[in-house]
């Protein structure tokens, strides 16, 4: 009877420990090659004041807020301190108010980033106080490296300056401080122009560690001197434009172009005409800068990529992202909301500034009352057992992590279920 006892437990215990690991698997999806869920769609406009966490983003690496904003620091070899919104954007406009990390070796990152990974990015070293990098990348293709470009950028690191991405599907615009100084129209991307729901990423990584390839640290600066640190990127405020509307962004099929995206409760919009008619010549391109973040490579930290003890941990990390609990909506300030606390309507508001809407196609409109699919808020189940000497004590199971789709719920249950049954059992017995 014991044995049996031990088998149940076991299998209830393993049900569990299964769990981080199914979870990453099941939101760690691209959907160039696979059947994936829909993401949650921002479908409107916000705007975030980073002097307290947002619980619009999931951090990593144990980023700080004051009022200065959000420091991303890194001390030493390993830390890589990060946010990524827990909701996506199909086409809009973002500008981030930013002072860039100081150090040779160090790297600070704003980028949008899509899960079969399209990416728009602004970059800055941190031995360079006079420019920034601008880059894209479609489908995480690294055929060539010579996307990138520097722009003057002077005192990136002494104050707050503001960056924008304007991201449609006739153009992307980088600028600074309201100044284009750079744009990309589909026809000059060689087949790589982004255009897949994009989630928001900032932090700050030591692109010159020596656990990195010597093309990385080259490219970062050179080496990192950890002992010069500590080294920290600050951001102030975020405001994010969502183009489209809806509750939520799927692929309609695995061609990843932007036509095949549908919404759920809303619509596509593509952004309308370009911004800029005549764009800044590209002077000085960036070559050998590193690969994209790619969830398959384990070896590179570029950008946000944790280490293997991470992986099968039920930390929060690129693949597990919980997004937004059922019934909950995001407010214009980029609070999360609960059902309870959600108004019943919201007054329509423009997401696409008029002089960037197609004439065919309807603005924006902030939706508070908007819903999706998303994971069971982390449950702590605690089973009292009597034993044999009558001390009552208290058993508890470790929570479920959130980021559990709905697929594994009946495994989540099943789990928990033997686990406590195999105490009950126990105490019978005893």
């Amino acid at each position: 009877m014991r044995s049996t006892i031990r088998a149940v437990a076991a299998l209830a215990a393993a049900a569990i420990l299964a769990l981080p690991a199914a979870a990453q698997t099941y939101t760690d999806c691209n959907p160039l090659t696979q059947d994936c869920e829909p993401v949650s769609a921002l479908g409107k406009t916000v705007n975030i004041d980073f002097s307290s966490a947002s619980d619009s983003f999931v951090s990593t690496g144990a980023p700080t807020y004051g009022s200065d904003g959000a420091s991303f620091t890194v001390a030493k070899s390993g830390d890589n301190p990060n946010i990524a919104s827990r909701w996506y954007i199909m086409f809009g406009q973002v500008d981030v108010e930013l002072k860039a990390a100081p150090g040779v070796g160090m790297v600070s990152s704003f980028f949008l980033q899509s899960d079969c990974l399209d990416e728009i990015d602004w970059e800055w070293l941190g031995a360079d106080n006079a420019q920034v990098q601008s880059n894209y990348f479609g489908k995480g293709q690294t055929t060539t490296y010579n996307r990138g470009a520097f722009h003057p950028n002077p005192g990136n690191q002494d104050s707050f300056q503001k960056y924008t991405i304007i991201w449609t599907a006739e153009q992307i615009v980088w600028q600074i401080n309201g100044v284009t100084v750079r744009t990309l129209a589909p026809a000059d991307s060689n087949n790589q122009y982004p255009q897949t729901p994009m989630q928001i990423k900032i932090g700050a990584w030591a692109g010159g560690d020596s656990s990195n390839s010597p093309g990385t640290i080259e490219w970062a600066g050179g080496p990192i001197d950890y002992s010069k640190g500590p080294f920290s990127m600050q951001v102030k405020s975020l405001k994010v434009q969502d183009y489209s509307t809806g509750t939520q962004y799927s692929y309609g099929d695995k061609s990843g172009t932007w036509q095949s995206i549908k919404s759920n409760g809303g619509q596509i919009n593509s952004g309308g005409s370009p911004v800029e008619e005549s764009a800044p010549a590209v002077t000085s391109s960036v070559n050998g800068q590193p690969i994209p973040f790619t969830p398959s490579d384990k070896s590179s930290v570029y950008p946000f990529v944790p280490d293997a003890t991470t992986m099968s941990t039920a930390t929060t990390t690129f693949g597990n992202y919980p997004g937004l609990p059922s019934g909950w909506s995001v407010s214009d300030s980029g609070k999360v909301v609960p059902p309870s606390s959600a108004p019943a309507t919201s007054p329509a508001a423009s997401s696409t500034p008029s002089s960037q809407a197609s004439p065919s196609e309807p603005s924006s409109a902030a939706d508070a009352s908007s819903t999706v699919d998303a994971s069971p808020t982390a449950t702590t189940l605690e089973v009292s057992t009597t034993l044999q000497n009558n001390v009552a004590t208290t058993s508890t199971i470790p929570p479920v992590p959130t980021a559990t789709s709905s697929a594994l719920r009946p495994f989540v249950h099943v789990g928990l279920v033997l686990l406590a049954a195999s105490f009950g059992v126990l105490s019978v017995i005893l």
